[in-house]
């Protein structure tokens, strides 16, 4: 019996998507679709109006007839051009939070510090309409630009994501009640300071996990971790991503990579009142000695410190009023020559592949 083949029609580029065109050296350009607008290159303009209503993979020309390739931009390609208010989860980590954190759909997360935005979207892709993100965030203006972010990405904000501007410590517990969440994800500062209020949001067999940015950061939260007993042996690693040059027998690695952007921890909720079995250890030496142990965890854990690069004054205000724009001035054809405009003059956050330094790096 022959099987009925699956079919639908190509979804075609409309009014208020971002587009995102290549040229022949790679280099990459995004901008927001506006019927009778123009995109402008330094080699000629680009009519929108050539590219609504056709599907991705075409290929269209400038005035000055360079040919450039159109997409929708991918995930990692929206994250990396958005506008930041913080660093951002890159997507080499936000791809482990969701696979070896079993983020799955119907899932109930919590999210603290929500940065721009970025790991949300992982989030929410992974949870599906079924399940919910909730975010906490420290800073008002980091929250309203992930809200911009995560609008625009979505077009429109997502029914099942909500977020809290406020101390996790103090607001989870008024939030959720024991046992009622499956996942926590930690981008913070001081993570071990929530463990208390983490610990009993989650479900027996849910799953903390803690993204810093240094070590004695990792080592602080494993210890936390094992000492509060309450969750299994934690895991800890980092990733790392070496791309290949291939260009018929000239094949190597790449001169530069992706190396270290943080480290991650993961740790199982043991059911209430029951110990995890302790890991079988070698014999140790002496003992750290005091002084040691206050010079490792005895200093204040600040974004100065660590080397985290945050938006300030005038530059946090510009990324404010940028993030979410496409939504607010799209809907009538509004905004689009800005837009395209602004994400051109972005375009060193985007992947280039003639240059050799790494993707966070351009």
């Amino acid at each position: 019996m022959t099987q009925a083949l699956h079919s639908r029609p190509p979804r075609v580029l409309t009014r208020g998507e971002k587009v995102q065109l290549t040229d022949p050296k790679g280099r990459m350009h995004t901008f927001v679709l506006a019927p009778g607008e123009l995109f402008h290159t330094h080699k000629g303009l680009i009519s929108h109006d050539d590219i609504i209503g056709r599907t991705e993979g075409i290929i269209v020309s400038n005035s000055g007839g360079v040919d450039f390739q159109v997409f929708r931009p991918r995930y990692e390609d929206f994250v990396l051009s958005m506008p930041r208010g913080a660093a951002v989860v890159y997507p080499k980590d936000s791809g482990l939070i969701v696979t070896l954190g079993d983020i799955h759909p119907g899932a109930t997360v919590v999210e603290a510090g929500v940065g721009s935005g970025a790991l949300s979207m992982a989030l929410l892709r992974a949870v599906g309409p079924t399940g919910s993100v909730h975010s906490f965030e420290l800073r008002e203006e980091f929250a309203t630009i992930a809200a911009g972010n995560i609008a625009d990405f979505f077009d429109g904000e997502p029914e099942n994501w909500s977020v809290t501007v406020g101390d996790l410590a103090e607001t989870l517990p008024q939030t959720f009640a024991p046992g009622s969440v499956d996942r926590v994800v930690l981008d913070m500062l001081t993570p071990w300071n929530t463990l208390e209020a983490v610990s009993r949001a989650l479900a027996p067999g849910g799953i903390v996990i803690a993204y810093v940015a240094t070590v004695p950061q990792l080592s602080r939260f494993v210890e936390a971790v094992r000492a509060s007993q309450r969750f299994a042996e934690p895991e800890s690693m980092e990733a790392m991503v070496r791309g290949w040059h291939a260009d018929g027998l000239a094949v190597r690695p790449d001169h530069r990579m992706i190396a270290h952007t943080g480290f991650l921890i993961m740790a199982r909720r043991m059911a209430e009142g029951v110990a995890p079995l302790e890991k079988k250890k070698r014999p140790q030496g002496a003992a750290a000695a005091p002084e040691d142990v206050e010079a490792w965890t005895g200093g204040e854990v600040t974004e100065h410190a660590i080397g985290t690069r945050t938006a300030h004054g005038k530059k946090l205000r510009r990324v404010v009023r940028e993030a979410g724009k496409r939504l607010r001035t799209g809907d009538d054809g509004s905004g689009g020559a800005a837009a395209g405009t602004t994400r051109a003059a972005a375009d060193t956050d985007s992947p280039n592949t003639n240059s050799t330094a790494p993707k966070e790096d351009r």
